[in-house]
C-alpha cells in the first residue's frame, strides 16, 4: 500500500531547497521524488525555518529531512539514518578579496563568524581548537549579503553550495582555504517501527538510485559534479 512521505526542508538553501517562480525545487526536491518514484508512494514536501526542522521530525509532524542533514554521533543517539547520498566538506567563505587574511578555520581566531542556525556546522566550528576566539553569529537565512558587505568576516557551508553560490550570487565572495572537515549527508528517521520501516524502504531505494545513474544524474543537473560517491573514491572538482 502507497504511503505518504512527509519531508521537512527548509526551502532557502540553494541549489538543494529553494523557491523560485513560487515553486520548490533543487536537489532534494528531485531526489525525494526519485525515491517515491521508487518506492511506489507520495512524497509531501513540507517548509519551515532550517532550526524547527529536526523538532518538527522528533515530534512526528514530518517522516524525514531533506536538507543537507549531517551525520553526527549526536544525531545517531536520537535517528537513524540512511546511508549517506552526499559526500561534502565544510568551506570557509569569505568577501571577494579576502581582506582579512583569512585562509581556513585557523585564521577565524578573534572573527565573527556566520553559520545556519541549528546547522552542522555550529557544531564543527565549536569543536576547532581556536572555537574559544571564534565569535560565531546564527542566522536563519541571507548571512551571505552580511559578509559580501564586510559586517561578518566570513560564514561556513558545505564546500559544494559555497561554490553554486559564488557561482551564481551577484554578491561579492570567495572560498577561503581547502574544506576543514568532510561531512556525509543523509535521510534521517525516528527510532520506532514505522520510521524504522520507513528508512528501510528508502534506504533500498538510494541503493537503486545510485545503482542505476540517477542520483548521479540528479548531482550533475544541480551542482555540476558527482558529490554522491565518497570523496576517496573520485577526485574534489575544482570551484568555479
Amino acid at each position: 500500500m502507497a504511503e505518504t512521505i512527509r519531508v521537512g526542508m527548509s526551502g532557502g538553501y540553494f541549489p538543494f531547497t529553494f523557491v523560485r517562480a513560487d515553486k520548490l525545487q533543487g536537489f532534494e526536491v528531485d531526489f525525494l521524488e526519485a525515491i517515491a518514484a521508487e518506492t511506489g508512494d507520495d512524497v509531501e514536501f513540507v517548509t519551515m525555518s532550517f532550526s524547527g526542522l529536526i523538532g518538527a521530525l522528533e515530534s512526528g509532524r514530518i517522516d524525514t529531512v531533506a536538507n543537507q542533514i549531517t551525520i553526527t554521533p549526536e544525531r545517531q543517539e536520537k535517528f537513524d539514518f540512511t546511508q549517506p547520498y552526499v559526500y561534502d566538506g565544510a568551506q570557509v567563505v569569505v568577501q571577494k578579496g579576502n581582506p582579512k587574511g583569512i585562509a581556513g578555520p585557523q585564521d577565524l581566531s578573534g572573527k565573527t563568524v556566520a553559520v545556519n542556525l541549528g546547522s552542522n556546522f555550529e557544531e564543527l566550528l565549536r569543536a576547532l581548537p581556536n572555537a574559544a576566539d571564534i565569535d560565531i553569529k546564527t542566522y536563519e537565512t541571507n548571512f551571505e549579503q552580511d559578509v559580501a558587505l564586510g559586517r561578518v568576516d566570513a560564514f561556513v557551508m558545505d564546500r559544494v553550495s559555497t561554490a553554486q553560490v559564488i557561482a551564481k550570487s551577484p554578491l561579492p565572495l570567495e572560498q577561503a582555504g581547502a574544506p576543514f572537515d568532510e561531512i556525509q549527508n543523509a535521510l534521517p528517521f525516528r527510532k520506532d517501527a514505522a520510521g524504522e520501516a520507513m528508512r528501510a524502504k528508502v534506504d533500498a531505494a538510494i541503493t537503486k538510485l545510485k545503482e542505476n545513474g540517477k542520483l548521479a544524474e540528479i548531482s550533475q543537473k544541480w551542482l555540476e559534479q558527482d558529490v554522491t560517491k565518497p570523496l576517496a573514491e573520485t577526485a574534489a572538482t575544482p570551484a568555479p
